[in-house]
C-alpha cells in the first residue's frame, strides 16, 4: 500500500485552478520532498489530502484512507506539522504536547517529546511568548505523538536557526528510520536535498517532474564547475584547456581556472593539462548541478544561474 496516491486530483476557486489533474504517488517509507514556488499549488494539495479542502474532482487515499469519505480517520492516524500553526497563548508547551496525546489517545511522555524537539527549559512557558522558530518545534512535538505511520511536514524549518534545522533534519531521519513514511514539503532546497529519498516538483499547480534527485539530476544538462588554484596562469593555458573533450567553457580569474564540463569524469584530464601546461595546482575545487539549479530550471523554464564567488551570476546551460 502506498503511503499517499492521488488519482486527476484537482482543485479549482472559481476561474483559478490551484492544482490540476495531479497522480501523486509517496511509497512507504520513503522521505518525499515536495516543491514548488509560492503558488504551485502544495497547499491546496496538503489541505486536500488531510480533508480541509474537497477536490473539485479526482480522488485520493492516505494510508488507504479516502481523503474525502474518511477524512477523520485519515487526520487520527498521521503526524502534521503545518505551515500556520496556530497555538493558544496562555497554554504552556507541555499543555500543548498533552492535548494532542489525549486527542490521539496515545500514551507519550509530553516532556520527552519536548526534550526531543529542544525544548526542555520552555515546556512550563505560556506559548504566547514563544518566537516562531519555538512554535515549530511544540509543533512537531505534536506531530510525533503517537508514532503515526506518516508525517506531514509544510515549511518544517520555517522560522528555525541552522542548528535548529540540523536538529529536526536527524529527527525526520530517526522517524524514517523507525518505518514512517515523511512528507517535506519546503522552497528550501538545502533542507530537502540533505533528507528526501525523491522529489515532487510543482509548478502552477501541475507535477512537472518526479523522481529521485539523481535521476532529475541526470536528466538535467548543466554543467559541473571545476576550479583550479594554481600559482600561475601561463599563456595558452586557456586554450589548451578549452580544446578538451567534454569541456564547453573555461575562464581564467586571477590565478583560479574554471572550467565547465558536460561530463564530471573528465575532471582529472584537466588537472593533467593544467600541470602539463606548466602550472602548480594549489587548491581544487568543484560544483555540480544542485536540487536549487533543478528546482530553478522545472519550475521557471529559464536557464538556472549558479553563484560565482564574487556575488555575480552566471547562466548555466540547460
Amino acid at each position: 500500500m502506498d503511503a499517499i496516491q492521488t488519482n486527476s486530483l484537482t482543485r479549482r476557486f472559481g476561474d483559478i485552478t490551484a492544482v490540476e489533474s495531479l497522480d501523486l504517488t509517496v511509497r512507504e517509507g520513503e522521505i518525499y520532498g515536495f516543491l514548488g514556488p509560492n503558488g504551485a499549488g502544495k497547499s491546496t494539495t496538503i489541505n486536500m489530502l488531510l480533508g480541509f479542502t474537497p477536490p473539485s474532482t479526482g480522488s485520493g487515499t492516505v494510508l488507504g484512507y479516502d481523503i474525502e469519505s474518511e477524512s477523520l480517520a485519515v487526520r487520527q492516524s498521521i503526524g502534521v506539522l503545518p505551515e500556520d500553526f496556530g497555538m493558544y497563548n496562555r497554554l504552556t508547551a507541555r499543555k500543548h504536547v498533552q492535548f494532542a496525546i489525549d486527542a490521539k489517545g496515545a500514551s507519550n511522555d509530553p516532556d520527552e517529546l519536548l526534550a526531543r524537539v529542544g525544548l526542555t527549559e520552555a515546556a512550563d512557558r505560556k506559548a504566547g511568548g514563544f518566537s516562531t522558530g519555538m512554535k515549530q518545534r511544540v509543533a512537531l512535538a505534536m506531530a510525533l505523538v503517537g508514532e503515526p505511520d506518516l508525517i506531514v511536514l509544510d515549511e518544517p524549518t520555517s522560522g528555525i536557526d541552522p542548528n535548529g534545522a540540523r536538529e529536526m533534519r536527524e529527527i525526520i531521519r530517526e522517524e524514517n528510520a523507525r518505518g514512517a513514511t515523511v512528507f517535506f514539503s519546503s522552497h528550501i532546497m538545502e533542507q530537502v536535498e540533505a533528507v528526501c529519498d525523491r522529489v515532487g516538483i510543482m509548478r502552477g499547480g501541475e507535477l512537472v517532474a518526479e523522481d529521485s534527485i539523481d535521476a532529475l539530476k541526470s536528466q538535467f544538462d548543466a554543467d559541473s564547475r571545476l576550479v583550479l588554484t594554481v600559482d600561475a596562469v601561463p599563456d595558452g593555458v586557456r586554450e589548451a584547456v578549452a580544446a578538451l573533450s567534454g569541456v564547453t567553457d573555461v575562464r581564467v580569474e586571477g590565478v583560479e581556472i574554471v572550467a565547465s564540463l558536460s561530463e564530471s569524469s573528465r575532471k582529472a584530464t584537466v588537472i593533467n593539462a593544467v600541470e602539463d601546461a606548466g602550472c602548480t595546482v594549489e587548491d581544487i575545487s568543484s560544483e555540480e548541478p544542485s536540487l536549487e539549479d533543478l528546482f530553478a530550471a522545472f519550475t521557471t523554464g529559464d536557464r538556472p544561474t549558479r553563484g560565482r564567488r564574487d556575488g555575480s551570476t552566471e547562466v548555466v546551460d540547460a
